[in-house]
């Protein structure tokens, strides 16, 4: 056995006591301030915690079965770090990590940390997945949690629901120093716009969960465009939140429960959101064709079917 797969996500707590040294890590190690940490720590009770490591793994687990080799997770900002897992995989004979973002934007960023983290490794040899937000089976996944979601609305009116794309923001200095991120998006956006829309769906795009500072954030956030919306007439929205490819309390929190009430106080009278495309075998598909790509090998004809 000499290569592995390392699918890497955000990262997320299991304890809540780690909330304060986990938003540390988000901030670059500035400290948190009360205020902040406690209204997190409201957020993930009122979920019941993030299932963001139980769907990585079994994302992972999925795509191991697929491909026959060893998928490991780790988390940018919190354990499992690269670095730990990588280790563990070094004492098991593994020599090749194929490092596969669980973000299909900015995955430089992913990169970056394991990348150093192999470096410690003697031996080792990182292959990096480039941005996969055109992957087909992607947008087919997207497309399809889209049109389960769409069919909770009655038939007759259905075309005429908005969908909202969305993603996490980031501070617009981020942007504005040429990160790729909402470039890439938009881009990944316009693809399953160009599925959806043909149907007579409107569709725009949002960013979500902007930081409690008091700096400027990527736009349009969810409350102006829910008020878009509601000044054009619209009186229902769905929202599917592709920048996400896992539920957790981006989605679970900030769509469930905050962006409802935003939406009432816009005006809108019914909010529906897609679920994230977690386990989705479709998904799973994107996954293994990156893979295989790095690898040089091709899928099995039944993977494909």
């Amino acid at each position: 056995m000499t290569t592995a797969v390392l699918l890497s996500c955000h990262g997320t707590v299991e304890r809540l006591d780690d909330l304060p040294a986990f938003l540390s890590n988000i901030r670059r190690g500035r400290p948190a301030p009360p205020e902040l940490i406690e209204e997190v720590r409201r957020r993930f009770q009122t979920i019941g915690g993030s299932p963001l490591l139980r769907i990585t793994q079994a994302q992972a687990d999925a795509l191991a079965e697929r491909l026959g080799l060893p998928v490991a997770i780790s988390g940018r900002l919190w354990h499992p770090y690269p670095a730990e897992v990588l280790g563990g995989l070094h004492q098991r004979g593994v020599r090749c990590v194929i490092s596969l973002p669980l973000a299909p934007q900015s995955v430089d960023v992913y990169h970056a940390v394991v990348r150093e983290a192999a470096g410690r490794q003697d031996g080792m040899e990182v292959r990096c997945v480039p941005a996969w937000g055109l992957e087909p089976a992607l947008i087919d996944a997207f497309v399809e949690v889209i049109d389960e979601a769409l069919a909770r609305f009655p038939e007759e009116g259905r075309a005429k629901v908005t969908v909202i794309l969305s993603a996490h923001s980031l501070p617009q200095r981020i942007i504005d120093a040429g990160d790729a991120y909402e470039r890439q998006f938009r881009a990944m956006a316009a693809e399953v716009e160009r599925r959806v829309a043909p149907r007579g769906n409107p569709v725009l795009v949002a960013f979500q969960s902007q930081g409690m500072t008091g700096d400027a954030w990527l736009g349009p956030d969810l409350r102006a465009t829910f008020e878009r919306l509601a000044a054009g007439g619209a009186r229902e929205a769905l929202i599917a939140p592709i920048g996400f490819v896992a539920d957790h309390v981006e989605t679970l929190y900030d769509l469930d429960v905050e962006a409802h009430v935003l939406a009432r106080d816009a005006g809108l009278a019914r909010l529906e959101r897609a679920p994230a495309v977690n386990t989705r075998p479709r998904f799973i598909d994107a996954l293994e064709a990156l893979v295989r790509r790095e690898l040089g090998t091709a899928a099995p004809q039944a993977a494909a079917l």
